[in-house]
């Protein structure tokens, strides 16, 4: 009877069914994985556009006034500290990113300055006040990369609601078996009839702006992390602003 099941067409079909299955699956995982790639990457280019526009000027202008050594020596003094911006923020950024698939053990306090670093100008053209409370050290074991993307994603979101003169607080505490990061902003806030939407695919209240993929595809980080992301939110005026708090495994070195 075993034997005949086990050759059965039935048996055969459901077998064919898995395999199609964790084919999709897979095939989902890396569009997730490349969606939130694409997005980190234009912040990334974003953060180094100006720096670059601005070597490019310098270049421009130290050629044409090349018989004055004076402002030659000044463009190019101006140009290395442009062009030290630009490197600082690729060994802070792309260091993180190793073998496609392997978990390294990382202090998370080093993965949230490189999230903050990515969108450092535009936290200054909004004049934000960026309150950091974090511990020296919170080791987690994760994909770096991806967990860098999650943090600049929602760095991201939270610089978009703040209003000018905003601010934006980054904890992170260690409690027994776990590492919490918590992004706290004081801008408009989420209504309450939107805040249990906010992880799903396609749901966005930036309209033409937003994709509405970020928080869906970090919430999958993070689960794959075995971790937890939740938020809560008040549109409440003189207390508005949104919270959402990434809690991983504690890494205690062997």
């Amino acid at each position: 009877m075993q034997k005949f099941l086990r050759k059965s067409p039935l048996s055969t079909e459901n077998q064919n069914e898995r395999q199609r299955f964790q084919e999709l699956e897979e095939a989902l995982r890396k569009s997730e994985r490349l969606a939130v790639a694409g997005q980190f990457s234009a912040a990334i280019m974003h953060e180094i556009n100006n720096p670059l526009e601005t070597i490019s000027n310098l270049a421009y202008l130290a050629k044409a006034e090349a018989d004055n050594a004076a402002k030659v020596r000044e463009y190019l003094t101006q140009l290395e500290s442009e062009l030290a911006n630009v490197i600082r923020i690729a060994k802070q950024t792309l260091g993180f990113f190793g073998p496609a698939e392997a978990l390294r053990a990382v202090n998370l306090v080093d993965v949230a300055e490189s999230a903050l670093l990515v969108h450092g100008r535009r936290l200054s053209a909004k004049q934000v006040n960026l309150v950091k409370r974090l511990v020296d050290q919170a080791t987690v074991k994760i994909h770096p990369g991806e967990m860098l993307q999650v943090l600049s994603n929602l760095i991201a979101n939270a610089v978009d609601a703040l209003p000018e003169k905003g601010t934006l607080a980054i904890r992170l505490r260690k409690s027994k078996n776990e590492v919490h990061l918590m992004i706290v902003d004081d801008g408009h806030g989420i209504p309450p009839p939107l805040i249990d939407k906010v992880f799903e695919p396609f749901f966005t209240t930036k309209k033409e702006q937003g994709t509405g993929l970020g928080l869906a595809l970090s919430k999958a980080i993070v689960e794959r992390h075995k971790g937890k992301i939740r938020t809560r939110s008040s549109v409440s005026k003189g207390r508005s602003g949104t919270a959402f708090r990434i809690s991983l495994p504690l890494h205690e070195a062997a």
